[in-house]
């Protein structure tokens, strides 16, 4: 890979308890920036979160690592960080190929 390279990502999220209505809200403020950085939110599906499931998963693309950088970095993102804290309790982030 090099640092032209496209990045597929999976992002799953589960909310601490009762919260699943403020984590949709917190990814609807952060999702909205990726765009500015060349980014795109190729798919966004909510679950009730029953049984362990996450309560939310996405798919994006960027493209190539410095962009994704630039998103991770956003002073506008970073700015919401203690909401994410109030209402995410998990995430797992891992790099997808889509077939």
């Amino acid at each position: 890979m090099t640092a032209d390279t496209e990045i597929l990502l999976c992002c799953m999220l589960w909310a601490h308890d009762g919260e699943a209505l403020g984590l949709s809200v917190y990814e609807d403020r952060v999702l909205a920036l990726v765009a500015d950085h060349g980014g795109e939110v190729l798919q966004r599906a909510v679950s009730d979160g029953a049984e362990g499931r996450p309560h939310e998963v996405q798919l994006y693309r960027f493209p190539h690592q410095a962009s994704l950088d630039a998103y991770l970095a956003d002073p506008a993102r970073l700015a919401l960080a203690d909401e994410r804290d109030r209402t995410i309790a998990r995430t797992e982030l891992f790099p997808v190929t889509l077939r």
